[in-house]
């Protein structure tokens, strides 16, 4: 492959919020990232909450176990808002990115045997194959991982460019 090949992508947004939002990805309490740590905080709400509404039944001696439960409570919520606000950035930068490919005209792959190159409205972004970390070839979806990470979802391009880009990328990145 000693010629630059061209992918031109349909820039339909989409084809890429069913990827990027797969899931609940963009949920903000019960995406991945947060399932977890909202239903702990949750559950340690409700002990703190049981515990609280026994508290005459408690003794003198055991009234500390509130205390305790209550900083485990701000514990779970500390953490949870943390990952909230790492899943909040990151929506907020796809829904950017989605807006940017949304309104372009021009949105193109463009390789050679030694460049790797992604074109919007004239904006490139150029990495060597040996940049490339990781590739993942999924069915609705081809991913890229490196200096610049991708995601090209099938339906922008035809079959054919979808796999002669899965065929170059496994040729090219030696993972």
């Amino acid at each position: 492959m000693s010629e630059e090949k061209v992918i031109r992508l349909k820039s339909d947004r989409k084809n890429f919020e069913d990827i990027y939002f797969n899931g609940n990805q963009g949920s903000l309490l019960f995406s991945p990232t947060t399932k977890s740590k909202t239903i702990t905080t949750i559950a340690a709400a409700v002990i703190v909450l049981v515990v609280f509404l026994f508290k005459d039944s408690l003794g003198k001696d055991n009234v500390g176990i509130l205390y305790f439960l209550s900083f485990i409570l701000l514990l779970c919520a500390v953490f949870l808002s943390v990952s909230i606000n790492k899943v909040s950035r990151w929506k907020k930068q796809v829904n950017h990115y989605l807006n940017l490919i949304e309104n372009c005209t021009i949105y193109e792959i463009r390789f050679d045997q030694n460049f790797f190159t992604i074109n919007i409205d004239g904006e490139k972004e150029t990495s060597e194959w040996k940049d490339f970390e990781h590739f993942e070839v999924k069915e609705k979806f081809i991913s890229l991982e490196g200096k610049y990470s991708y995601i090209f979802p099938k339906k922008s391009m035809s079959d054919k460019e979808y796999s002669f880009l899965k065929k170059t990328l496994k040729e090219n990145i030696h993972q």
